[in-house]
């Protein structure tokens, strides 16, 4: 049975959980398209070593659980002696994990852009490094859009694994309120509601923006 009145006591706690999860969210997000358009437009172009190792990079990342990326980066860059919040290193970390996923992304938006649009830019006098910021990516980016606004939603999910360093994010902020209450069912409920929540408007954000690119195409 939910305890409301468990809810209402700790709806502080949960309000600033939910703050958190979205602000890692979004600024992971922002931090993977940007990273993830330079490296898809990098590997796009298949410039020797650089090529080589971006695509490592790329299946380290695709290759290794999120939960060990968050952990390994909070630890190495204090072990590293830099002094970072356990909140900044879980956007870097997750962010860098979008990265990968969004590269992969964008690469295959380029790739969708029809081969006759780098023939027409060579006709008219554009360069390679021309035709990809002016025309290719452009479309491409129109093309990927909705895909990006998916990777937030994961995003959201995935940032639950901040805890695991002490981010106090909403699982974290569950599990303090779980310490105090031993109120088990009414606190996953919670959880489980809030991110069900989140990410269903963020779906219909989604579709909606998918419906209206696929308008004006």
């Amino acid at each position: 049975m939910i305890d409301f009145e468990i809810i209402y006591e700790f709806k502080d706690l949960f309000l600033s959980g939910i703050l958190n999860t979205l602000l890692i969210a979004i600024m992971s997000c922002c931090l993977g398209i940007s990273i993830g358009s330079i490296t898809g437009i990098l590997l796009s172009l298949r410039q020797g070593i650089l090529y080589w190792l971006i695509m490592l990079y790329v299946n380290i990342v695709r290759g290794t659980p999120m939960l060990i990326q968050v952990a390994a980066m909070f630890f190495m860059l204090k072990f590293a002696g830099y002094s970072i919040s356990a909140f900044s290193s879980s956007i870097i970390s997750i962010g860098l994990n979008s990265a990968a996923y969004m590269s992969q992304i964008v690469l295959a938006g380029i790739k969708s852009v029809h081969k006759g649009q780098w023939e027409a830019a060579k006709v008219l006098g554009f360069s390679r490094a021309q035709t990809m910021r002016y025309i290719i990516f452009p479309q491409a980016v129109r093309i990927v859009t909705p895909a990006f606004g998916n990777e937030l939603i994961t995003l959201v999910k995935d940032s639950s694994l901040a805890s695991t360093i002490g981010v106090y994010e909403l699982t974290k902020q569950g599990d303090i309120v779980m310490s105090q209450t031993f109120d088990v069912p009414t606190v996953y409920m919670v959880l489980a509601c809030t991110y069900l929540i989140i990410t269903g408007i963020l779906s219909i954000l989604v579709l909606q923006l998918d419906k209206k690119l696929a308008h004006h195409a």
